[in-house]
């Protein structure tokens, strides 16, 4: 199958974890091992998120002194592609010796006039606390929201149009390379009057970005990888239970928390009726057993997913 999997940035750095390189590449190298039995069997494209990352990157950009002002985050996504890109490249590689890995710099056109630019919603960054948050709004402007028990910065996340470079991704897939694209959601652009592509102060969501990437590279399977075993119904609640098997239909409208559930559930509800292919939620651990049915949350168009039969 041509698989594309959506990469969590919280993979790369988990809660909690200092935002050291090392720290970073062994817990991609720990993705990696659960993926690459994925990417030896099937056609693979990789996109990956980039919030933790680039929330320290403009924290650091913000306090450099040398800069009259900070880097926009069209070029902080920019870094962290190149980054995180990388650090997937160099252990695929290692992993998979035999196996041409390619990571490409993504772009991914958005619309000017999306009103997620006067509605942050996307996590970037460490947690705070609610008087950090406090200090935080005060001092440098930021918008800052709740993220469980913590506070995080939050920056407008409008809804990907297309991928810029897709023949190019296309065309190393078609030749068997392995690749990894859109990271971050893509760097995101906007044409201007001229129709000249423009960078826009955002960050686009990757799960969204990864479901237009996997229509637009014909993808069979989308897999959105994540730090919990399935979609949960009531999460939260002592009547929280794992929704094995779902149609669009059945998950829709069911108020899923918009800065986390609720994107992936959208991604996989857009790709699997656009495409009527199949979407799946879960765990990176998990990411064999989700394609064999056997985890996570399959969607379909008719509930039903049945490998190999």
């Amino acid at each position: 199958m041509r698989i594309v999997v959506a990469l969590g940035g919280n993979a790369m750095l988990e809660r909690g974890q200092k935002p050291d390189a090392q720290i970073q590449i062994d817990n991609v190298n720990t993705a990696v091992d659960a993926l690459a039995p994925v990417a030896a069997e099937h056609e693979l494209v990789v996109t990956h998120g980039n919030g933790p990352q680039v929330g320290v990157i403009a924290l650091q950009s913000a306090n450099d002194e040398k800069l009259s002002e900070p880097y926009p985050f069209d070029t902080l996504g920019a870094m962290t592609q190149g980054m995180i890109g990388y650090w997937l490249q160099h252990a695929f590689g290692n992993a998979l010796p035999d196996r041409e890995v390619v990571c490409t710099v993504t772009q991914t056109l958005v619309d000017a006039d999306d009103p997620a630019f006067d509605n942050p919603t996307k996590f970037v960054g460490e947690v705070y606390t609610e008087e950090q948050a406090k200090e935080f709004e005060a001092e440098r402007g930021w918008v800052m929201k709740p993220d469980g028990p913590y506070f995080r910065r939050v920056v407008g996340s409008p809804i990907p149009q297309g991928i810029v470079e897709i023949k190019t991704i296309k065309e190393l897939v078609d030749a068997g390379v392995t690749v990894i694209a859109v990271g971050g959601g893509g760097i995101p652009v906007k044409k201007d009057d001229n129709g000249k592509l423009v960078g826009v102060e955002a960050v686009i969501d990757k799960d969204r970005s990864g479901a237009v990437l996997s229509q637009e590279v014909g993808a069979d399977m989308f897999i959105v990888l994540t730090d919990v075993p399935a979609v949960m119904e009531n999460w939260g609640t002592p009547e929280q239970t794992e929704i094995n098997r779902a149609t669009p239909d059945e998950l829709r409208n069911k108020g899923f928390a918009a800065g986390s559930m609720g994107p992936k559930v959208e991604a996989a509800i857009q790709f699997v009726e656009a495409t009527g292919g199949v979407a799946a939620i879960g765990r990176l651990a998990d990411a064999q057993k989700i394609i064999a049915g056997e985890a996570g949350t399959i969607i379909t168009r008719d509930g039903e997913y049945n490998p190999g039969t």
